[in-house]
């Protein structure tokens, strides 16, 4: 997790995603918005009041929305109109977002609204900050967005509570909108023009998926390294592949940034192979750790470059605009179509599913005895026959692996229309982004099953080199880490404990922390 704060000031022009990821996991953080922000949110705000007493014809404000753009709504009804967007669209299925997604929604949209070209009164997004500092979260399904005219449902549920309507969880009770409202000394406000859009239209959900999954990414990267130099370590492998010549001769840069980590970590081993003219390099799985690694992290860097564009964007429409003599124009567009962060979203899936196949292969040849050339007994385990030992490890990393095949099948290549075929051509940014976020579970467990085997292995490889081998400067400390938690498996036992025990290591961030 990123170092912990105490505060949050937003401005809507610089969250990051770490910001997101601490305010996410981290419910003690308070959150306000700043003094310039707020300047704009207010001006804003007055400007649509402005065209509502002009009883000017303003796409979501005195219109309908999507197919009824053309009804003409009059002022009796605007507010009327505002909550029934939340209402009507609060339509949203499947499991219910956990409170890290939840409290990463909240952040992001109040930081979109405070770029003040969404038309939203500043009681209306103080009240939403208040949720979110009091402790009070909606209850948001995970399903029913499309990813464009922006994730609806799921943002009309976020909004609910706010008008005393849906549920939310305060002090982890499931309870109705206004009560959970009324508990954390809150009340509601009615909407007016614009409001209802303001909170319901924009890419929020996704981004806040994939902020938190692009975040977790970067970790498993790094923990793939890891693994990958003490599968090496302990199959007896030679790090003449990672020469910074090989490297320099293709110089795409996370590959030699990969190289260049891995002599860091295995720096002083003397588990590693010498040059052997007889044995001059090892198999694809570990001989192209900087190939294949590296290009997993290309696809993760692009997923940060998207998702911190986003986070200070405005994702909402209509917008509002200022000229220099502060005349206001109202202008619509399709800043909430979710497609480029579909796309980074169906790129990190693949390049991560690559990171699970890769150490899965690393797996096998760790438990199969003919590929590693008997430098480690079958299936890492004495008295084979008897002992299964981690035969059955590498079983569900291969499961694992394959599902992410499946699942890595790009969501952002469907569409389908909706609102009578207005809104026709859909992202599916949602679904890409669960679905990067089910396949860095999985290969977060890859990793770990494959840094269990590592472990066992190494310890066969000491009982062959004796108490005066030396491990690298960076696997060395890990795998005293990994033996506090986990001792060396002497016989078959049941196995699952030592599994989670070796994920949570691994989710927790404390493997790979004196490697940053």
């Amino acid at each position: 997790m990123p170092n912990p704060i105490h505060q949050l000031t937003l401005d809507g022009e610089s969250l990051t995603i770490e910001d997101v990821v601490a305010v996410a996991h981290q419910p003690e953080i308070q959150v306000s918005i700043s003094a310039e922000a707020w300047t704009r949110v207010r001006r804003a705000a007055r400007a649509v009041q402005d065209f509502v007493a002009r009883g000017e014809i303003v796409y979501g404000i005195t219109t309908g929305f999507g197919a009824f753009k053309d009804k003409i709504i009059s002022p009796a009804l605007v507010e009327q109109l505002q909550r029934n967007i939340l209402v009507s669209h609060a339509v949203g299925v499947g499991q219910l977002l956990d409170q890290p997604s939840t409290r990463a929604m909240m952040l992001i949209r109040a930081n979109t609204l405070a770029k003040g070209h969404s038309g939203i009164r500043e009681e209306t997004l103080h009240l939403l900050l208040e949720l979110l500092n009091r402790g009070v979260y909606p209850l948001i399904p995970e399903q029913g967005s499309l990813g464009a005219s922006g994730d609806l449902a799921p943002l009309a549920h976020m909004a609910l509570p706010l008008i005393g309507e849906g549920e939310a969880f305060y002090h982890d009770e499931r309870l109705g909108g206004a009560e959970a409202l009324k508990r954390a000394g809150l009340t509601p406000v009615t909407l007016t023009a614009k409001e209802g859009l303001a909170l319901t239209n924009g890419t929020t959900l996704m981004n806040a998926l994939g902020v938190l999954v692009t975040y977790q990414a970067e970790q498993l990267a790094t923990a793939a390294d890891l693994a990958g130099a003490l599968s090496l370590e302990a199959m007896h492998g030679t790090p003449r592949a990672f020469d910074s010549r090989i490297h320099a001769a293709r110089p795409h840069p996370r590959q030699v940034e990969c190289a260049a980590f891995m002599r860091k970590l295995i720096e002083g081993s003397t588990f590693t192979r010498p040059d052997d003219p007889l044995n001059v390099q090892d198999a694809y799985t570990l001989r192209c750790i900087p190939q294949v690694h590296g290009a997993v992290r290309d696809a993760i860097a692009y997923a940060r470059w998207v998702m911190s564009i986003e986070l200070n964007s405005v994702t909402d429409n209509p917008l509002i605009f200022f000229d220099e003599n502060d005349n206001a124009e109202v202008i619509s567009g399709g800043n909430f179509h979710g497609e480029p962060l579909a796309i980074a979203m169906d790129y990190l899936s693949i390049a991560l599913s690559e990171l699970g196949n890769i150490s899965e292969r690393r797996i096998a040849r760790l438990v199969d005895a003919a590929s590693n050339k008997n430098v480690l007994p079958a299936f890492l385990i004495d008295e084979g026959g008897v002992n299964s030992g981690f035969m059955l490890i590498q079983y569900t990393a291969a499961a694992l692996a394959s599902e992410n095949k499946v699942l890595a099948h790009p969501a952002s290549v469907d569409t389908i229309s909706t609102s009578a075929n207005i809104e026709d051509h859909v992202s599916m940014g949602p679904a890409a982004a669960r679905q990067a976020r089910e396949i860095a579970g999985n290969v977060e467990t890859i990793l770990a099953l494959e840094l269990l085997s590592a472990a066992q292995g190494i310890d066969f490889r000491r009982k062959v080199l004796g108490p005066d081998a030396k491990m690298g400067q960076g696997t060395a400390p890990a795998y005293a880490l990994i033996r506090q938690q986990i001792a060396f498996i002497e016989r078959d036992q049941v196995m699952y404990p030592h599994i989670e025990t070796m994920r949570k290591l691994l989710a927790d961030g404390n493997l790979t922390e004196h490697l940053q």
